[in-house]
């Protein structure tokens, strides 16, 4: 049975993912995608479990929500197709 202490630390250890959206800029072989985010920078995403489970497909200009480890700004994970919406800048 872990102790007091065993349990502690691996609450602390946990990760908090960072959620984040974007737009398909575009779409790489293997189920990649280049993804730019609402400020202007570009990561390299790939389609989550459930969505290649469910058949979702994603084309050029969707806009898609993310989640992202803080240890790696790089790269993401696509969990979520938003419906057609502009972008928060383009909102008025």
């Amino acid at each position: 049975m872990p102790t007091k202490w065993v349990l502690l630390f691996s609450q602390l250890m946990k990760e908090e993912n960072i959620e984040i959206e974007g737009s398909i800029q575009t779409v790489l072989p293997g189920t990649m995608f280049r993804v730019e985010l609402d400020n202007k920078h570009l990561v390299l995403a790939t389609i989550s479990g459930k969505m290649r489970k469910r058949w979702v497909r994603l084309t050029v200009g969707d806009r898609v929500k993310m989640e992202m480890s803080p240890y790696d700004m790089d790269k993401a994970r696509i969990i979520w197709r938003l419906q057609d919406q502009p972008p928060p800048e383009a909102r008025v």
